[in-house]
């Protein structure tokens, strides 16, 4: 390439690169400059107004209490139906000595203490026996409900009592020899020969039943030799017996039944 040629490119490009400046520059000037953002510092909080003071409110009257409702009276509760009367009689049955033997009717009930039930109204049959004691036969009147029985063994009873004859040095009085609990007397028209004294009074109470006679002396008093008026001698012996038996129980500091 020539010199002027040369000379010419150079200066085409710098014009070019000349007008390029130029737009550059005009669009530079008409764009907007950037705004900083300034932070602006936080206000104070202001002071809050004081709150009103409220006017005092009058205080209220006191409320009248509610009248109270009286309760109503609870219904009484039915009364509980009567129970049925008993028809038939309950008998309890102890002794002085456990372990005795009952019977009823000569129906064995069992052994003190015991309780027969259903037994019927009316009178019946009571027998009690205990080991070494004499048994007890009573009669019984039943009524329906309850009834407690309290046997004794341990207590003296005698209720006996013969016809007599004593004999007297001349002659003789008949009359009848009573004896119980308290006492042995002979019950005679004849008042000089009536006695009534202790059992533990006597000194002499024997029985001789070859001869058919029972011997009775008081203590520092006389001596009455009686026979039965029909000549039997067992009835003699059997109130003997009897008499006997009281008079050793009674020593032995058992009391008399009531």
């Amino acid at each position: 390439m020539s010199s002027s040629s040369r000379v010419r490119w150079i200066l085409l490009v710098l014009a070019v690169m000349g007008a390029a400046f130029a737009v550059g520059a005009y669009i530079r000037s008409r764009a907007p400059e950037p705004q900083v953002a300034v932070k602006k510092a936080p206000e104070a909080p202001r002071a809050a107004a004081p709150a009103p003071v409220p006017a005092p409110k009058p205080e209220p009257k006191p409320a009248r209490p509610a009248p109270r409702r009286r309760a109503a009276p609870k219904p009484a509760p039915a009364p509980a139906p009567a129970p049925a009367a008993p028809t038939t009689g309950t008998l309890h049955i102890d002794s002085d000595v456990p372990g005795a033997e009952v019977f009823i009717d000569r129906v064995y009930v069992g052994t003190t203490p015991v309780t027969a039930e259903g037994v019927k109204p009316g009178d019946h049959r009571l027998n009690v026996s205990a080991q070494g004691f004499e048994g007890i036969a009573e009669s019984v009147a039943v009524t329906p409900g309850d009834r407690d029985l309290m046997i004794r063994f341990k207590v003296v009873r005698l209720d006996a009592s013969i016809d007599v004859v004593h004999k007297h040095t001349f002659g003789s009085c008949s009359g009848k020899l009573v004896a119980t609990p308290e006492a042995i007397r002979y019950v005679t028209g004849d008042k000089k020969d009536a006695f009534s004294v202790p059992l533990t009074s006597l000194e002499e109470f024997t029985v001789d039943y070859l001869k058919k006679n029972l011997r009775i002396k008081l203590k520092g008093g006389r001596t009455y030799n009686f026979t039965d008026p029909n000549g039997n001698a067992d009835n003699l012996f059997v109130f003997h017996r009897d008499v006997e038996k009281a008079i050793g129980l009674l020593k032995k500091g058992y009391p008399p039944a009531k």
